[in-house]
């Protein structure tokens, strides 16, 4: 009987050394805040579709033994006995789910929460580059349609981007039947592409950075734990739905009954009144943590609160700064009775920058104090967080010299990621094409920018210049500001909901700087109006002086554009910011490799300009430069958008080349009209060479109406594009190989 004592106290021993050695593991979580944050924000989670969240944080949070119920809420518990503590953070954002599919393939979209103050939500989803959820948790990507600026003059009434009747998204599909078949149905979900970015001073911006920081700092939390300090039972969950409505947190409420409640998420606007902007908070990010209360009297809250009051002394003790501020309830009004909050609840908080736009913004300080805030709390000692240094994005690589003919999709998704504003910012598109060229291709860059590829030499034959335009809209450094924001003038037009509110990047001698476009003073009342006209733009890189800016590299003269990436959508579309004029300069490149060295008897030079957008430049210059040579070319052909009223939310009046279909002779735009024998002669040369063709009438200007007052006929060429000069622009690339085909064709024979 004592050696059966022996053994099973010795058993009791290694049991009670395991569960303690497991305990001290719970702590040793893989991972770091900013990383945690970083993949948070960049997995989708609208209300009802977290899932693919909650496995995430669940795999993060393994030693735990994480349970998640079928509502999706992920909870570990530790200890036993008496107080039962509850620490929630939720998980959701506001998005929108599919709601219908037209018969010609766009997506319907609901929003999702349906109620609720979200300022400027649906039109800052205009014209941007999206993700939609289809079969397997897989995410597919799309655009949401948006107004073309240059089908917009005249017309009267246009439809309004804030009404939900008039969002409509483009995958690329040209039925309901292939949207389908892609695994795309309706109650699928939809939310902004987005990607996480460190600005200066240790800020980090993200669409959905605020309904994740709290996630953020709970799993770094369960990283500094030791379970055996604790006193009492610890729950901490991260719960689903609380924008329609606080579902999880409710249910968790309603099972563990816990004697406290600290809840740890964005601070939330409230209610108005008819005619009134709804309450508001105020702190701004880098004010530590905040302590969120209904009541405008952060006095009355604390007297009312000893959770808050004792969360509050603790932080002063540990020089943790924290605030108070206003936020709505965290259980707002249902159609049942609520369950109740315990007495002892508080609502922790850091401020966000441009709340629930794409352009979010937390300070990694603040997070870092809250994250520490509640260790102490909980054992009475945290661990100093280390945010690493925020350093300057890399310039986009060159592509390495093209030794075979290159995929004409290859070509245009090369020069559509090179960046390049009007004003004398194309290097990076210049040297990009000269490397997609063959090795024989010798070219020349003239004074204004210019690269120019000719063919033959003076002679009998008419002289044929075929040019295509090398920069994109965006904006110039002005100004640095004294209190550390950049003054940007603006070069090139666009609508400017489709960039203002969104991220940018400043492109500076060394590397990118992520930023925020700001929007205009009063963006969250009812009655904004968007300013017509010229405006000044600010853009916010996280500095607070202008010593800071200078100590970036960033300084008068860089320029500035909003990020873009080369999507494919389904079939052969796909979708970009700058397909204008990319897609001729792409067209120009592939039209080269199929011409050849040698094209005998012929006067041919091709030209990629410069600042079209800004007034037909590097054009004009060389226009002038050869009418003063005596070689003014007789034809030019300018190839660049015809803008399309391809859109369900386009007139079709005019602009009606549909995507797919050929490229598009633009007979008449705002600066040419092409004589119709001309118009007559494309079409024909295209039939008889089986090349799909369209032609009309759109809006804007091309270069080779520069060239008309030195005797040049301007033949302009386009492609059909949707939702122009915008971050979700959609192509066909059947078109742009029509294009190169009509370019070589007319190179050979005009």
């Amino acid at each position: 009987m004592r050696a059966q004592s022996r053994i099973a106290v010795m058993y009791l021993c290694l049991v009670t050394a395991a569960i303690g050695m497991a305990q001290k593991n719970q702590g040793k979580l893989p991972g770091s805040l900013k990383d945690d944050l970083r993949e948070f924000v960049q997995t989708p989670a609208i209300p009802g579709y977290e899932q693919q969240l909650a496995a995430s944080i669940s795999s993060r949070l393994r030693s735990y033994s994480p349970k998640t119920d079928e509502m999706s809420n992920v909870s570990v518990t530790v200890g036993s006995g008496s107080p039962h503590r509850l620490i929630v953070a939720p998980m959701d954002e506001p998005g929108y789910v599919i709601s219908g599919i037209t018969d010609d393939g766009y997506l319907r979209v609901q929003r999702l929460p349906q109620t609720g103050a979200l300022p400027l939500f649906n039109e800052l989803y205009s014209a941007q580059p999206v993700k939609v959820g289809a079969t397997g948790q897989k995410w597919i990507p799309g655009a949401v349609a948006g107004l073309s600026l240059h089908l917009s003059p005249g017309r009267q009434n246009p439809p309004s981007a804030a009404d939900l009747d008039n969002i409509f998204v483009d995958i690329g599909a040209s039925s309901a039947q292939e949207a389908r078949a892609a695994g795309v149905d309706l109650l699928k979900p939809m939310v902004l592409d987005r990607q996480f970015f460190e600005m200066a001073s240790g800020q980090w911006m993200s669409a959905a950075i605020g309904d994740r920081f709290g996630d953020a700092a709970l799993v770094e939390m369960l990283r500094q734990l030791d379970p055996q300090r604790l006193k009492g039972t610890l729950t901490v969950a991260f719960v689903a739905q609380q924008w329609p409505g606080a579902r999880g947190l409710e249910r968790l409420l309603e099972t563990i009954k816990p004697d406290e409640l600290i809840y740890v998420g964005r601070l939330m606007r409230g209610g108005a009144a008819p005619g009134e902007a709804p309450k508001s908070f105020t702190r701004k990010p880098g004010s530590g943590v905040v302590i969120g209360s209904s009541s405008t009297s952060s006095s009355t809250q604390e007297e009312s609160n000893a959770l808050a009051a004792e969360l509050k002394q603790i932080a002063v003790q540990n020089n943790i700064s924290i605030n108070s501020d206003y936020s709505a309830p965290l259980m707002p009004r249902g159609y049942l009775s609520r369950t109740a909050m315990p007495a002892r609840s508080v609502h922790l908080a850091v401020a966000t920058g441009w709340p629930t736009t794409p352009v979010e913004i937390v300070d990694g300080h603040d997070l870092a104090g809250l994250t520490a805030l509640l260790a102490d709390y909980l054992q009475g000692q945290s661990q100093k967080i280390d945010l690493g240094e925020a350093a300057a994005l890399p310039a986009l690589s060159l592509p390495a010299p093209a030794q075979t003919a290159p995929a004409n999709e290859t070509i245009l998704k090369q020069v559509i990621e090179a960046y390049g504003v009007s004003g004398g910012h194309e290097a990076a598109v210049r040297e990009t094409i000269a490397r997609l060229l063959p090795s024989w291709a010798k070219t020349e860059t003239d004074a204004a920018g210019n690269l120019i590829l000719q063919w033959g030499a003076k002679s009998s034959a008419a002289h044929v210049l075929v040019v295509a335009h090398q920069d994109e809209i965006g904006y110039e450094v002005h100004a640095i500001l004294p209190d550390g924001r950049l003054e940007l003038m603006q070069e090139g037009g666009g609508v400017l909901a489709y960039f203002m509110g969104h991220p940018a990047l400043v492109h500076s001698s060394n590397g990118m700087h992520p930023g925020v476009l700001e929007l205009p003073d009063g963006w969250e009342k009812p009655d904004f109006q968007w300013p017509r006209g010229r405006t000044m733009f600010h853009l916010d890189v996280g500095a607070h002086a202008p010593e800071q800016v200078a100590q970036l590299g960033i300084k008068a003269g860089d320029y500035v554009t909003n990020p873009k990436e080369y999507h494919k959508l389904l079939g052969a579309r796909a979708t970009a910011r700058a397909f204008d004029d990319r897609i001729g300069c792409a067209a120009l490149i592939a039209a080269v490799w199929a011409l050849g060295p040698n094209l005998k008897g012929r006067d041919i030079t091709f030209a990629w300009s410069t600042s079209e957008e800004i007034g037909l430049v590097g054009a004009g210059a060389l226009a002038k430069r050869l009418g003063e040579e005596g070689h003014a070319p007789q034809y030019v052909f300018a190839v660049d958008t015809f803008v399309s009223s391809d859109s369900p939310l386009e007139s079709k009046r005019f602009g009606d080349a549909v995507l797919g279909q050929g490229f598009v002779v633009r007979a008449v735009d705002n600066s040419n009209i092409v004589p119709p024998a001309l118009v007559e002669k494309v079409v024909s040369l295209a039939r008889g060479q089986h090349i799909a063709v369209q032609y009309g009438v759109t809006g804007g200007g091309n270069d080779g109406s520069a060239f008309l007052e030195y005797g040049s006929t301007d033949v302009a060429l386009g492609w059909p594009l949707r939702y122009s000069h915008s971050p979700g622009e959609v192509i066909d690339t059947r078109d742009l190989d029509a294009l190169a085909k009509i370019i070589a064709a007319v190179a050979r024979s005009w």
